[in-house]
């Protein structure tokens, strides 16, 4: 069984950092690119950061461009999440998650993902 877990959330205040992880476990399998996610209560799942294994490249959703960088090990399906300038608006649990389809290269879209993490709670206050 292939599994993602993910950790490094917490409660921080706004304007601090915080890093999120993810490893695998379980059976080896290849992806293609790895990805974030995250999901306030209420709210739709949102894309937050990919990075693409193939041709190196990484993509981030508007709201966190330029505050967030996601980066990984190419073979290890390791990726983490830094994150600075937390906003309240950026509280959400956090998912990680995996394409394994070299096909499936929209990496904004959820569905795109095969294996997925449990989530990580990442809460900010004022």
């Amino acid at each position: 069984q292939v599994q993602l877990a993910e950790s490094g959330g917490g409660l921080v205040q706004a304007g601090a950092s915080l890093r999120l992880s993810c490893t695998s476990s379980g059976r080896t399998f290849m992806s293609y690119a790895m990805g974030w996610f995250r999901q306030a209560p209420g709210k739709e799942r949102e894309f937050v950061a990919a990075t693409n294994w193939v041709a190196g490249g990484t993509f981030y959703g508007d709201s966190v461009r330029g505050r967030f960088t996601i980066s990984g090990v190419k073979g290890e399906n390791t990726v983490t999440l830094q994150m600075n300038r937390l906003k309240q608006d950026d509280a959400a649990e956090y998912y990680c998650a995996a394409v394994t389809n070299v096909w499936s290269n929209d990496y904004y879209k959820a569905e795109n993902y095969a294996v997925w993490g449990q989530g990580t709670q990442v809460t900010v206050s004022s």
